[in-house]
């Protein structure tokens, strides 16, 4: 399918919140995995296990001929293919200095089975996120470090703006008509399911509507626009690689900034700014344009999250901190939106975050 009209998959796929996928230990679908690996690769010296993954691809560990692959599908009634030109992009920002793991294949046809899958090198670290929830993330390290890709992967040359195809281009031909995109059905979606209020939907679209000139990019730059640390592996010093750039756009410089902002302190984004800064300067209307991203980056987060039901987990989920719950995660977020409105309203600093 054409992702066109999708402005965040999770939310806009057409199956999104239309009950579980299948498990990632389904035996049909791992023998089919199997299948896949020995057709490709061509030798019968292949084996799968179940691969932990919490992201919204089915993943498995394979192990073929000795050599250690992690594997994940896309098995979805859409018939997506975006796997493929993932697969571009992971070896784009690697040439652009920015860790990612090696695509050894990959096969988005369907032409032999049901799903699209890619096989990657498999690192062996776990997500960042584990070192930050144990206490043990050297946090202003890291994050100076994640500013720093960030500068990076922006000199990869994109075209147009928002989602991208193969060849980096973005689908749509303002970068204002990507950003409001589905903006009005996020909003309503929330209000449906009492997130938000019926007084704050109309509070909210008009301080984003008397922001829209911010929106005139001239010129895209590349975007992850899935920016937190389950997608960075390594260890409590050292980022090893950057992954599940599934979600990538052409978009705005401030907009994977503040993604950090829908987790993280003045602390953490304070140390990724300094990282970004070292390499690139920030554009003009920086403040603004980082609240104005924030905002609509958590009215996306708030529709995934209320949809999928995540404020009803417990801390054993990976966005909910040991201790915590899911009806803190709801506070907070709510809290951080709240944070964006003002911010954005009252041009802020950081120190609020």
């Amino acid at each position: 399918m054409s992702r066109y009209d999708i402005h965040a998959w999770k939310c806009d796929r057409p199956s999104a919140f239309q009950g579980p996928r299948p498990l990632v230990h389904d035996a049909g679908i791992a023998r089919q995995v199997e299948d896949a690996l020995r057709d490709h690769f061509g030798t019968g010296h292949v084996a799968v296990s179940p691969g932990g993954g919490q992201g919204s691809h089915l993943t498995w560990e394979a192990v073929i001929d000795s050599q250690p692959l992690f594997v994940r599908v896309e098995s979805g009634p859409e018939h997506d293919d975006h796997l493929a030109v993932e697969s571009v992009i992971l070896d784009r920002v690697r040439d652009a200095g920015v860790p990612t793991p090696k695509v050894i294949a990959c096969d988005a046809t369907r032409s032999r089975v049901s799903f699209a899958w890619q096989a990657l090198e498999r690192i062996s670290a776990p997500d960042l996120n584990r070192w930050h929830k144990a206490g043990t993330l050297d946090t202003p390290r890291i994050a100076f470090a994640i500013g720093k890709a960030v500068a990076r992967w922006q000199a990869i040359a994109v075209k147009g703006f928002g989602v991208l195809d193969a060849s980096l281009r973005g689908g749509r031909g303002t970068y204002a008509e990507y950003f409001l995109l589905n903006l009005d059905r996020h909003l309503a979606f929330l209000v449906e399911r009492g997130f938000l209020t019926a007084a704050e939907q109309p509070e909210i679209a008009a301080e984003i509507r008397r922001h829209e000139p911010l929106l005139a990019v001239d010129r895209g730059c590349f975007v992850h626009k899935d920016l937190a640390l389950w997608n960075v592996l390594g260890t409590p010093q050292e980022i090893l690689a950057f992954i599940d750039f599934d979600d990538s756009i052409s978009g705005d410089p401030l907009d994977d900034l503040s993604l950090l902002a829908c987790f993280h302190d003045a602390a953490f984004l304070q140390a990724a700014f300094a990282g970004y800064t070292s390499l690139r300067p920030l554009p003009s209307d920086n403040l603004r344009r980082f609240w104005l991203h924030l905002l609509r980056n958590l009215i996306v987060k708030a529709v995934i999250r209320t949809g999928n039901g995540l404020f009803e987990r417990d801390e054993g989920y990976f966005l909910i901190g040991n201790g915590s719950s899911g009806a803190a995660l709801r506070q907070f977020t709510r809290e951080r939106l709240q944070l964006a409105l003002h911010g954005l309203r009252e041009e802020k600093g950081f120190d609020d975050l």
